[in-house]
């Protein structure tokens, strides 16, 4: 772990395996830590805040910017060690490290754009002035799917407020948490400002982020249920919160779109990170008129998608996180098959060599699928990409919006009259209007309902990790 500036130990001795989902090989170990250790690195955070939030703005620009030099520079082997631990395909994982480094030049630049204002008064003889401050100590929580492009989000906005920060990285993914904290450590980064607590069980961790005096707020990134855990632990004790959850995304195409180019898209973001992607489209309505086309290129276009280790050439899809993923993904593969749907390719999991050491389900589609299947109703966070064929324009936002959650949604329309009323219609945070890739370091995301609260990226990013100061001068 990472706790006042020092590389150590956990307090316990103890330690745990970090393994290939691919092919379940051990790769490394890392601390196991509990409350002991959390507690340190809280109280190391909050001795460094008084100095860090003390610098200047340009020198937290400085740092950042060249953290990002050194993360651009180590690009390749961040991007071997997430395959390796994470599964995903090369290819992917040398794009999340660019979109990674990108937060980090992006609030680079923002750290020198945080203002007050001079405001009006009432009285002549009063004048207010406004300023925004960091909040504090930041607890941060980071998922697995993402395991590096979720710790700069955080942490380029936080470190450019002013605010110091303790990290519980997801335990499946700690070697690319550990690489990250030495790519700040090389780039100058004070002891205490950043802090790292890895552990096989987060909930010693999250009770010390949540009730720990010194920390003024909690951000995380993962499921739901544990999001809204945390959210309402955190809330008792009055600190901040913001929180990226799950989503249940649906892929709208009406029928005046280019079906052929949807289903092109589809393709493209369903199987990223092996549906492992909080974005991730789960619901594909497709209209009557455009379904034939649309369903013959998926068919076509699933069928080419390569399962496989994901430094093999031409793998488009890797391993799922665990074997509680592969079950869950099954499950519901299983349950649509059994109320009627077609598994026009793939729907099992893979076994044979090379796939028997590892966690890996074939990519799928599914057609005939209704609002009886699970599959309708809940996050699949797999390989699976779900086709319903609806008649209605008119219901299909009302379909679309049947969910608590609210990330995102995808719209394809070649009417721009169309694609403005979906775009308003729809209750998701992040709309992409015939685009799958609504998303930038200089774009807010989040999400609505159960997907979340606050935003990340973008001005709004760091506007989660300011305070504001109002002081009324009498003249």
């Amino acid at each position: 772990m990472f706790i006042n500036g020092e590389w150590t130990a956990a307090v316990s001795g103890k330690e745990f395996e970090v393994t290939d989902p691919a092919t379940g090989d051990v790769i490394g170990t890392m601390p196991d830590g509990s409350t002991a250790d959390a507690e340190q690195a809280v109280e190391a955070a909050a001795a460094a805040f008084g100095s860090w939030s003390s610098t200047t703005a340009h020198h937290r620009a400085d740092l950042l910017y060249k953290a990002w030099q050194l993360m651009t520079e180590r690009a390749e082997d961040l991007a071997q060690l997430m395959t390796r631990e994470q599964g995903k395909p090369l290819k992917a994982s040398r794009a999340e490290v660019k979109y990674a480094s990108d937060f980090l030049r992006y609030y680079a630049e923002e750290a020198t754009r945080v203002r007050g204002e001079w405001l009006p008064s009432a009285r002549p003889d009063q004048r207010f002035l406004s300023l925004r401050q960091p909040v504090g100590v930041v607890a941060a929580v980071t998922p697995w799917n993402y395991p590096i492009s979720m710790l700069t989000r955080k942490m380029g906005p936080a470190l450019a407020a002013g605010c110091t920060i303790v990290l519980k990285p997801a335990e499946a993914t700690p070697l690319c948490a550990k690489a990250v904290y030495q790519v700040f450590i090389d780039a100058g980064v004070p002891g205490g400002v950043i802090n790292m607590v890895t552990a096989l069980d987060p909930k010693p961790i999250g009770e010390v982020f949540t009730s720990h005096p010194k920390v003024r707020k909690l951000t995380f990134t993962g499921s739901t249920a544990v999001g809204k855990k945390l959210a309402g632990a955190a809330a008792a004790n009055l600190k901040r919160v913001s929180v990226e959850l799950g989503g249940h995304a649906p892929f709208i195409v009406f029928p005046d779109a280019d079906p052929v180019r949807a289903a092109k898209g589809a393709a493209a973001l369903k199987f990223l990170n092996s549906g492992q992607a909080c974005i991730s489209p789960n619901r594909m309505y497709v209209h009557e008129d455009a379904a034939e086309a649309f369903v013959d290129t998926m068919t076509e276009r699933v069928g080419r998608v390569k399962a496989g280790n994901g430094f093999d050439d031409g793998v488009g899809v890797g391993p799922l996180v665990n074997e509680a993923a592969v079950a869950k993904v099954a499950a519901q593969v299983d349950d649509a098959v059994a109320k009627g749907a077609t598994a026009a390719v793939g729907g099992a999991r893979l076994t044979e060599a090379p796939f028997d050491a590892g966690h890996f389900f074939a990519p799928t589609l599914l057609t005939g699928v209704d609002d009886s299947m699970t599959i309708y109703r809940e996050e699949t966070f797999g390989p699976v990409a779900p086709v319903i064929t609806y008649s209605d324009v008119d219901q299909v936002l009302e379909l679309a919006n049947d969910t608590n959650y609210g990330l995102a949604a995808y719209v394809y329309s070649q009417n721009i009259s169309t694609a403005m009323r979906a775009f308003e219609g729809l209750r998701f945070g992040i709309i992409g209007i015939n685009d799958v890739n609504p998303t930038s370091a200089g774009a807010p995301f989040g999400g609505m309902g159960d997907s979340g609260l606050g935003r990340e990226g973008g001005s709004e990013g760091i506007a989660e990790y300011l305070e504001t100061k109002l002081g009324g001068f009498a003249l």
